[in-house]
């Protein structure tokens, strides 16, 4: 199987990103996004999900988080989405339950080629050390619309913020670790009845 690695550069007027992708990596992370919590996010899906990830962000923080939040995962989705290819050989679909303490959650992908999110986390607090929990559902939202991926996003249960944030970007790292599995007897072959996905 060829490399599957991607750099894609995002430059609008509010944020300037580059994202840097490795599908076949062992989780190594380099961030430089002006927002700690969300880096520390995203280092669960590198680790979890044994992708490298390089990302860049230069955004409008005097504002607030928003823009950058939102930029950074539809950046990471067109990364992945040009670094997964013509998806012939791959699993598909991946799936996981991620707990921690009190928390758990479940997270499934399916690179179908057709966008969409169901994201259910009641959390139990509107930000955590000062970043607002519900930039977390514009982070996905940008993801799925350009790695053209259905996602499902469901905090099952937890009563702290920190763990329901933190069991979500860990099952979407496992989940995404397993749809993006070569299967040796699948090689060559799209995993979809219609031909195409």
């Amino acid at each position: 199987m060829a490399a599957r690695k991607a750099t894609v550069t995002r430059d609008t007027l509010e944020t300037q990103i580059t994202v840097s992708v490795n599908l076949d990596g062992s989780g190594k992370t380099a961030f430089d996004t002006g927002i700690p919590f969300l880096e520390h996010m995203l280092d669960q899906v590198a680790r979890h999900g044994m992708v490298d990830l390089d990302i860049k962000a230069n955004g409008d923080l005097h504002i607030d988080d928003h823009h950058t939040v939102e930029d950074v995962g539809i950046t990471l989705g067109q990364a992945v989405a040009k670094a997964v290819g013509d998806k012939k050989g791959i699993l598909r679909y991946g799936h996981a339950y991620v707990p921690l303490d009190e928390a758990l959650s479940r997270v499934v992908i399916d690179f179908s080629g057709r966008p969409g999110v169901i994201f259910h986390v009641p959390f139990t607090r509107s930000s955590v050390g000062g970043f607002d929990v519900d930039l977390f559902m514009e982070f996905f939202q940008g993801f799925v619309n350009h790695a053209l991926v259905t996602l499902h996003v469901d905090n099952l249960r937890g009563d702290n913020s920190h763990h329901q944030i933190e069991t979500v970007f860990k099952a979407f790292g496992r989940a995404l670790r397993m749809a993006l599995t070569a299967d040796p007897r699948m090689e060559g072959i799209m995993p979809s009845t219609k031909g195409v996905l």
